[in-house]
């Protein structure tokens, strides 16, 4: 597990920024050979974490930092596995209250934090030092047979929500 992140981006937490975050996490899962689908999944975990630290940790502010690194794991010709942190200076809250709404309360919005333990294999809340939140996701490559997983391209399109 490396220390210093692949790639890493500020961005302030105003909703204006969510698209080209959401476009540099696919970019960027599609070179590491993740399919279609799973681009559009990680882009979309990556979006509702976001908006939850906007929305819930920032109260709407939309001059506060976020942070988001990407560090691919795995052999180094070859990553196989995403591990994607975003960390702000939001008000702290108890891990372990970070959960979604009952499914069965059917009503818009709250479902955030389900659709991030859902598309992603592993998810951490944690406080940071003083103030803030980190949250740690990750997702490994998944090749299916027939497919051309390996080749690379420029962007993962089809993903384009909001």
């Amino acid at each position: 597990m490396s220390d210093k992140p692949h790639v890493r981006l500020e961005i302030l937490s105003n909703p204006l920024y969510l698209c080209g975050a959401r476009e540099l996490v696919s970019a960027v899962a599609k070179r590491l050979s993740f399919d279609e689908m799973a681009c559009c999944q990680i882009a979309l975990a990556v979006d509702e974490a976001l908006c939850n630290v906007i929305r819930h940790g920032y109260n709407r502010q939309s001059d506060r930092p976020i942070w988001l690194s990407l560090y691919p794991e795995g052999p180094a010709d070859r990553p196989d596995v995403l591990r994607i942190v975003i960390e702000d200076e939001a008000k702290q809250v108890e891990p372990d209250v970070i959960k979604s709404r009952d499914l069965e309360d059917v009503r818009p919005g709250g479902l955030g934090v389900h659709i991030i333990k859902e598309v992603m294999d592993e998810v951490r809340y944690e406080k940071r030092g003083e103030a803030g939140m980190r949250l740690t996701m990750s997702k490994k490559v998944v090749v299916s047979s027939g497919t051309d997983a390996g080749a690379p391209s420029a962007s993962c399109t089809g993903c384009h929500h909001g």
